[in-house]
């Protein structure tokens, strides 16, 4: 704790006034501060990262390219563009144009919505695929974006790959 030492040193009869030292003693202190910090520290949450799991296949040691033919009406194709633009589509090679490749935006559940209209109107429900194509201008949020708005809609079908050149053709024809 803290002390006040009054020393008197008077050997003429005089008067002179008293000092007094004044000696804190700061081991207390150090230790009220050990001790908030460990309260604080035990008692804060530390917020866990938020991950979202991917299904990845498991790794074939002999792998054999497969190939997929989903129907246009059993997927939805959603292409990721500069400058946070997305479009989609459910058009087959030969019947993309760019009348038909249509833009939304990441506000609100309008993705969500697309995927759900979709999803209801696919002919075989259970083959319905999303499929998720970045070009070399998009960004990595809008991907997670997408991903997000999948797992909102509960679907779990999903695949991500490059855009192909006849839709890589459409899409520049509409951003210019």
């Amino acid at each position: 704790m803290a002390e006040i030492i009054a020393l008197e040193k008077n050997q003429q009869g005089g008067s002179k006034q008293k000092k007094q030292n004044v000696k804190v003693d700061m081991t207390p202190m150090v230790d009220l501060n050990f001790l908030l910090l460990m309260f604080f520290m035990f008692t804060s949450t530390f917020s866990k990262p938020n991950v979202m799991d991917l299904g990845l296949p498991a790794k074939d040691p002999s792998p054999i390219p497969q190939r997929y033919d989903i129907h246009p009406k059993n997927q939805v194709t959603f292409i990721l563009g500069k400058d946070n633009r997305v479009f989609y589509h459910q058009n087959s090679k030969e019947d993309l144009n760019k009348n038909n490749l249509k833009e939304t935006d990441f506000s609100g559940i309008k993705i969500s919505k697309i995927i759900s209209d979709a999803y209801n109107n696919a002919p075989i429900k259970k083959n319905f695929t999303i499929i998720i194509e970045p070009t070399e201008d998009a960004n990595y949020k809008n991907f997670v974006d997408v991903l997000d708005n999948i797992a909102i809609s509960k679907k779990e079908r999903y695949g991500v790959t490059d855009i192909k050149p006849w839709e890589k053709k459409v899409y520049e024809e509409l951003i210019q």
